[in-house]
């Protein structure tokens, strides 16, 4: 019965995610948690039998685990980070939608980014094309934060766009700051040696 009600909802998020998200308000954590470890499961099971497929293909770490090694590694970390990584951005999204007037509180930003990650999950692991799964599916939780927060486009598309840049700009000034730091101690000649 769960799982016929999350199938439901899925191809509703995927075919006509405006109405899904509308008829999603009286959603409570009952339900959309469910939602999230089943689409951690079906996300963690594809990338770990990819990876098995790819170890197995390029012989890649065979001398050095057994083969079924790194796919379960690969699944944990999946199901694990994923969910880490959920809750997280989840409370990080509502402080810009909080502070761009959304008032219908963190369960439904929460709502937002576990239905929008939606088609990330289920079809983001296909290799090449996954990152267009994934862009459909941050348009998705902007929908969602529209539809949850009763807010306006503008305002959703800001508040997910503030969200997302912050950690990008922080990411890629720390790259920066650790490229340059090394550039820097590698040009940095050594002692010259005394023979005298």
């Amino acid at each position: 019965m769960m799982i016929d009600a999350i199938l439901a909802k899925a191809k509703g998020l995927l075919v006509s995610p405006v109405e899904t998200f509308q008829a999603s308000r009286a959603d409570r954590t009952d339900v959309a948690a469910p939602y999230l470890i089943v689409l951690l499961l079906v996300h963690a099971i594809m990338t770990a039998l990819i990876s098995l497929i790819g170890i197995s293909a390029m012989g890649v770490f065979a001398h050095m685990a057994p083969r079924f090694a790194m796919p379960v590694a690969v699944f944990f970390s999946v199901l694990i980070g994923g969910a880490v990584l959920t809750i997280l951005f989840s409370l990080w999204l509502h402080l810009w939608v909080y502070l761009l007037g959304g008032r219908k509180g963190l369960l439904e930003t929460a709502k937002a980014v576990i239905y929008g990650l939606t088609p990330a999950m289920l079809l983001g692991w296909i290799p090449l094309i996954g990152l267009l799964f994934c862009l459909w599916s941050v348009v998705l939780q902007i929908i969602g934060i529209r539809e949850l927060q009763e807010m306006s486009s503008g305002k959703a598309l800001a508040a997910m766009v503030i969200a997302v840049m912050i950690p990008l700009i922080v990411l890629v000034l720390l790259a920066m700051y650790f490229f340059v730091s090394m550039v820097s101690i590698a040009a940095v000649p050594g002692a010259p040696y005394n023979f005298v």
